[in-house]
């Protein structure tokens, strides 16, 4: 998921939020995924969590990367946090 930060927070213009299956695959994920950005990119980050693999944040400055385990994605709904008001409303009512 992309949330489209730009107006809205000065700690970077997007965010984005991925899912690994387990703490071995969310690990895996958040290093390809900074060895990338530094190989083919050229853009330094900064990560943090990769070694309980629970959560990993990735911050490039303009992106941050959150890749979370599922159950933990589900404890913080990050999505929830960044909806415009008249959507947190819908949002918190059970499904």
């Amino acid at each position: 998921m992309q949330i489209d930060l730009r107006g809205k927070s000065a700690i970077g213009d997007y965010m984005v939020i991925c899912t690994g299956r387990s703490s071995r695959q969310v690990s895996a994920i958040s290093g390809k995924l900074v060895e990338r950005l530094k190989t083919e990119l050229n853009r330094p980050s900064r990560i943090e969590g990769k070694e309980t693999g629970d959560w990993v944040l990735i911050d490039t400055g303009d992106v941050i990367v959150h890749v979370f385990r599922p159950e933990v994605r589900e404890f913080y709904q990050l999505e929830k946090m960044w909806l415009p008001a008249d959507q947190q409303a819908l949002a918190a009512q059970p499904s």
